[in-house]
C-alpha cells in the first residue's frame, strides 16, 4: 500500500492556484487510472484503487495547506503505511516552471504544507516537486502561490500533471529518477522559454 498526497487548499476558490498543482497531479493521476470518486476520509478527500498491481490512496487534504500533516497522519496510521510509502505532490518554488524533481527528506524550503507533514510524521517520506518558478522577490510569495496560473501557463501545467499520470507506474515501481526523465522528455515541448 502506497499514500500519494497532493498538496493544496480545499474549494473552488483555490483550485486554480500555483498552490494546488499537488491536488492537479491528484486528480490526474485518478482520471488516467480510473480510480472511483473521492470520498471524504482522513481529514479530506480520498481514492483507493490499483497502480501496476499496487494499491493507492489517493488523497488531497482538506485541512489546508498549513495542516497537512493531519491527513497525512490520518491515513498513515489508519493504513499502518511508512514514511517510505508516503509519495507528496507539491508546487516548489526553487524549480523553474514545469520542471519536475523527486527526493526523499531534506528541508521543507518555507513550504508549510511539508513543514506540517514533518512536524506530525516524520521527515522521511519522498517529495514529487511541481516546479512553479519564483516570483522574483521573496515579498511576492505570498501573492504569487495563492494567485490562479496564467492562460499562457496551463498547457505546461496541464501537460506536467498528464506526465506524471502517464508515468505514475514507475513511481510505483521506485524507479524515480526514470520516472523523473520520462516527465521531463514528455513536457520539455511545453516547457516555458526562459
Amino acid at each position: 500500500m502506497l499514500i500519494f498526497a497532493g498538496l493544496g487548499n480545499p474549494g473552488s476558490q483555490y483550485s486554480g492556484n500555483r498552490h494546488n498543482i499537488g491536488f492537479m497531479a491528484i486528480d490526474a493521476i485518478a482520471r488516467l487510472h480510473r480510480f472511483p470518486a473521492f470520498r471524504t476520509k482522513f481529514q479530506g478527500l480520498a481514492s483507493e484503487g490499483l497502480i501496476d498491481g499496487e494499491r493507492v490512496l489517493l488523497l488531497k487534504p482538506t485541512t489546508f495547506m498549513n495542516e497537512s500533516g493531519r491527513a497525512v497522519g490520518d491515513a498513515a496510521r489508519f493504513y499502518k503505511v511508512g514514511m517510505a510509502d508516503t509519495v507528496v505532490f507539491h508546487d516548489e518554488l526553487d524549480l523553474d516552471a514545469g520542471r519536475l524533481r523527486v527526493k526523499v527528506g531534506g528541508g521543507n524550503a518555507g513550504h508549510n504544507g511539508l513543514r506540517s507533514i514533518t512536524a506530525l510524521c516524520g521527515n522521511d517520506y519522498k517529495r514529487v516537486r511541481l516546479g512553479i518558478g519564483h516570483p522574483g522577490d521573496k515579498a511576492l510569495v505570498h501573492a504569487y502561490v495563492l494567485s490562479d496560473f496564467a492562460k499562457d501557463e496551463r498547457p505546461w501545467v496541464r501537460a506536467l500533471c498528464e506526465a506524471v499520470a502517464n508515468d505514475v507506474g514507475l513511481l510505483v515501481g521506485k524507479q524515480d529518477a526514470t520516472f523523473q526523465n520520462k516527465v521531463f522528455r514528455a513536457t520539455e515541448a511545453e516547457l516555458p522559454k526562459a
